[in-house]
């Protein structure tokens, strides 16, 4: 790319943001964490009665796992009493883990940490969200989503977007403000000559939310709007 045009995308690229309170954690049903391939357990970690989560694992099981004990006493239908899963990322050297808690009355248990690409990948995939899984760039607390298409250019201005990408930014706004969060960056150059759309977008959306399969699917579905 000459100087030029580097300068002219630089200048025109067009921003769109949804500056809310991104979320710092959400909070998830049993079934999403099957969905995340995992079970959710009564039993002991050395010897101490605990809930945790197992995977591929048969009531009366035993294990070790990083120099734990596992017995599974029952793999639970439904989540105990009075509690609920909250999960949110935390970065450590510079990669995005997977916290999950259990909740009761303000105090948490942990039953799951895990980098947070393996499961989100496996369960993007699961769902076959392809759109979603080709525009994933990189994963830290927020997401990178990536997609372009054609040979760059000058880009145009808002009112020479034409009606697909303007769909796709309206179906985009509503699902940064069911996440709280959200910044798209868009440079549409028009079209090439086989009528198809140039351009290059960046999307931010929050990594915790692409843990939802209602959010995932969405996003997928608007990214599908784009050639």
């Amino acid at each position: 790319m000459s100087l030029d045009l580097k300068e002219s995308k630089l200048l025109n690229t067009l921003i769109f943001e949804t500056l809310g309170n991104p979320e710092k954690e959400r909070q998830f049903k049993l079934k999403q964490l099957k969905k995340w391939g995992f079970d959710l357990v009564f039993g002991k970690k050395d010897g101490i009665e605990s809930y945790f989560v197992t995977k591929d694992k048969k009531e009366g099981d035993s294990y070790n796992e990083d120099g734990v004990n596992y017995q599974v006493t029952n793999i639970l239908k439904e989540l105990p009493k009075n509690t609920k899963v909250f999960a949110h990322i935390e970065m450590i050297e510079g990669r995005a883990w997977l916290y999950v808690d259990l909740r009761e009355d303000e105090i948490n248990t942990p039953i799951l940490q895990i980098p947070a690409g393996e499961v989100l990948l496996a369960f993007l995939k699961k769902h076959k969200f392809n759109n979603l899984i080709n525009a994933l760039n990189n994963i830290g607390s927020a997401a990178s989503i990536i997609k372009n298409n054609g040979q760059e250019g000058k880009p145009l201005t808002f009112d020479e977007l034409p009606p697909v990408i303007r769909r796709f930014l309206r179906e985009a706004k509503k699902i940064e403000k069911e996440m709280g969060f959200g910044r798209i960056a868009l440079a549409y150059f028009g079209e090439n000559k086989d009528k198809g759309l140039r351009y290059w977008m960046h999307w931010l959306v929050p990594t915790i939310s692409l843990f939802d399969e209602h959010i995932s699917q969405k996003i997928d579905k608007t990214l599908a709007e784009l050639a």
